[in-house]
C-alpha cells in the first residue's frame, strides 16, 4: 500500500467524524444519531414550599435530594422526591408551581398536596 493512502484515509475519517459531531448539535431532535441529551431530556424549574408538622412553611430545594452533578429532573423524578420527603416525615405536604421544559415544549406544572400535576 502506498505511503500516501493511510494519511488520506485518516484525513477522510477525521473530516467525516467532525461533520457528524457538528450535525449532532443542530436542531431536529429525534433524528438518527442526534445527541439524546438535548432531544429527550426533561428539565423542571419549580418553586416548592414544604409544610412541617408544626404548621411552619419553608422553601424546598429538590436539587438537594439529587445525586451530585445531576440537573435533569422530570415530573416522575420530582414525584419520587416528594414521596420521600413526605414519607420520611420531614414535611406533611409540599406545594409549588413552575415549568417543565422538554422536547414537547414548555408547559406549566403544579405541586398540590405533594402530587405533581401537569
Amino acid at each position: 500500500m502506498p505511503d500516501s493512502v493511510l494519511p488520506a484515509v485518516q484525513a477522510a475519517v477525521t473530516v467525516a467524524l467532525v461533520a457528524w459531531m457538528i450535525t449532532g448539535f443542530t436542531p431536529l431532535p429525534g433524528r438518527w444519531l442526534r445527541w439524546k441529551m438535548f432531544c429527550r431530556a426533561t428539565f423542571t424549574i419549580i418553586t416548592l414550599t414544604g409544610t412541617t408538622k408544626d404548621g411552619r412553611t419553608e422553601p424546598v430545594n429538590v436539587y438537594d435530594y439529587l445525586s451530585p452533578g445531576s440537573f435533569i429532573l422530570g415530573p416522575p423524578q420530582l414525584q419520587t422526591i416528594l414521596n420521600h420527603l413526605v414519607a420520611s416525615g420531614r414535611y406533611t405536604r409540599v406545594d409549588g408551581h413552575g415549568r417543565v421544559l422538554s422536547a414537547r415544549g414548555e408547559q406549566p406544572v403544579e405541586v398540590r398536596g405533594s402530587r405533581v400535576v401537569l
